[in-house]
């Protein structure tokens, strides 16, 4: 695709974001954010018994790179285990958004799926102690290269 084949792209997802939207009863339920910009996400995830993605949704204000971001990584993740998603490499979707667009954006680009991470790491501890991770934390911590 060329450069605006994948801004189209960016702004079919902010446009129409797919799995937008509070989640009833999440087994997930994280926060993430970019405090130098003011972006702002959280995502919802159900689980089956393997720990696997059966649903997720993300509400979220921010920028158009970052809620198109969110809303690509839900897509990418149904039916993963929370294993894949901490392991989950971020080329896929900076390659899907276009590596030109986004590049001078990553912690946008990544921020959803950076949220998601987070979850995936802390939801096995929760789990462990019977509980689910529905009280949002706040990540603050982006990777901006694998």
């Amino acid at each position: 695709m060329d450069r605006s084949e994948y801004v189209e792209f960016i702004l079919d997802h902010f446009n129409n974001p797919r799995n937008h939207g509070p989640l009833d009863a999440p087994d997930i339920l994280v926060n993430g954010g970019n405090p130098g910009c003011g972006d702002v996400v959280t995502m919802y995830v159900k689980l089956d018994e393997d720990d696997r993605v059966v649903e997720v949704k993300f509400e979220g204000k921010g920028c158009t790179v970052s809620l198109a971001g969110a809303s690509i990584i839900t897509e990418m993740v149904k039916g993963k285990t929370l294993k894949e998603i901490e392991e989950l490499p971020y080329a896929p979707l900076i390659d899907q958004m276009g590596e030109d667009v986004v590049k001078s954006r990553l912690r946008c680009a990544t921020l959803g799926i950076d949220t998601l991470k987070g979850g995936a790491r802390e939801y096995p501890s929760r789990k462990a102690m019977g509980q689910k991770l529905i009280q949002p934390i706040v990540l603050a911590h982006t990777l901006l290269t694998e």
